[in-house]
């Protein structure tokens, strides 16, 4: 069992990378904003069913076949970021808002799993995202505390849960101030230029790191 002590700093630490502006913040924010709370929420369960499949895979060391085999990463890589700038034109191509059109879509089940795929998808194909955890991870484990699969999944579990935490405040907070776009349709094309910006921004870092 990890320690206390131990797990406040690694909460600590992941609040300071969860607080920092990412591609999953961008997509988390915009989707709430333009399709609602429900929708919102849903991108944060699938980035969470993503960080829990990176936690796996650390564990089962796929990780470290990433680092040791260039072209798989760089194929990962690529796909990212592809998949990023794809989303962002996505963005930028969807039309204005209003609480009544927002209010209708979020009763659609189909979006709400397709918010859920985008999520997943968005976290998955970062290869960054899994090479974070299988160096944060084994910071934070000792033998002498006890069977090392019960400290990965104790640690996979708070790494989860506290970024869960964030999206879904993030997603309450952005669907209340898509109350106030919805009657400011510039307000709105500024909201949606600056995510669709910062997407691709993250996709072209993501392709050049």
């Amino acid at each position: 069992m990890v320690s206390l002590q131990l797990l406040s700093i690694f909460i600590g630490a992941l609040v300071v990378v969860y607080a920092l502006p990412g591609p999953d913040m961008a997509l988390v924010m915009q989707t709430s904003m333009s399709r609602g709370v429900r929708h919102g929420l849903a991108t944060a369960g699938g980035l969470a069913l993503a960080r829990a499949a990176h936690v796996t895979l650390s564990a089962c060391g796929v990780a470290a076949l990433l680092r040791t085999s260039p072209w798989l990463f760089e194929a990962v890589r690529i796909g990212g970021a592809l998949y990023l700038a794809y989303v962002a034109v996505q963005i930028f191509r969807s039309p204005n808002f209003g609480i009544a059109a927002v209010s209708a879509s979020g009763d659609a089940p189909s979006p709400l799993r397709r918010a859920v795929g985008r999520g997943a998808l968005s976290s998955l194909t970062n290869p960054k995202a899994l090479l974070f955890c299988s160096v944060l991870l084994p910071q934070f484990v000792h033998p002498d505390a006890g069977p090392v699969w019960s400290q990965v999944l104790e640690l996979g579990v708070v790494l989860v849960a506290v970024g869960l935490v964030f999206d879904v405040t993030l997603a309450v907070g952005a669907a209340r101030i898509a109350r106030w776009l919805s009657a400011r349709p510039v307000a709105q094309k500024v909201q949606r230029w600056s995510f669709s910006a910062a997407l691709l921004a993250f996709a072209v870092r993501l392709s050049m790191d």
